[in-house]
């Protein structure tokens, strides 16, 4: 099984951007307990962080043929990206969404989730563990999906 992790702009700086909301903790340390757990579940992971809303489309409409889903932060393109969902929706992989804080309690403008339509799932608010639980909670989807096993 081989997942597709995306981050949107401005993650790269997490741990210098904004500390008190983000906290201090970095993507690559990030990415490093998600390898960890990835090889826990036996399953492979391949991380992507663009600024760029148009690279970011061209990763998901990659992933079609390489990847069985898709765990995304897109940071601020959340609010507004009707660009990012349609590739979400285009390719039909089994997505999480992600976010270091949780929505609703953040300003009005980022209370809203663009690309939850197209989300399997959505984990918030758990600060970095919320990778794990994405990359947990898909895995275990797509297994009981594989097996016939899933109930809505």
């Amino acid at each position: 099984m081989k997942i597709l992790v995306l981050d949107g702009p401005n993650l790269n700086l997490l741990g210098r951007r904004e500390p008190d909301v983000y906290g201090t903790g970095t993507l690559a340390a990030i990415r490093s307990s998600v390898e960890k757990l990835a090889d826990e579940l036996e399953c492979e992971v391949e991380f992507f962080q663009s600024n760029s809303e148009g690279e970011l489309v061209e990763k998901i409409h990659q992933a079609a043929d390489r990847f069985d889903g898709i765990v995304i932060n897109p940071g601020g393109l959340t609010h507004y990206s009707v660009v990012l969902l349609d590739a979400l929706l285009a390719v039909e992989l089994p997505c999480v969404e992600v976010h270091l804080t949780n929505l609703a309690r953040r300003e009005e403008f980022r209370q809203r989730s663009v690309i939850g339509a197209a989300a399997t799932g959505r984990i918030e608010g758990f600060g970095p563990v919320g990778y794990r639980l994405a990359l947990a909670g898909l895995v275990e989807f797509l297994n009981e999906t594989k097996s016939g096993t899933k109930k809505n």
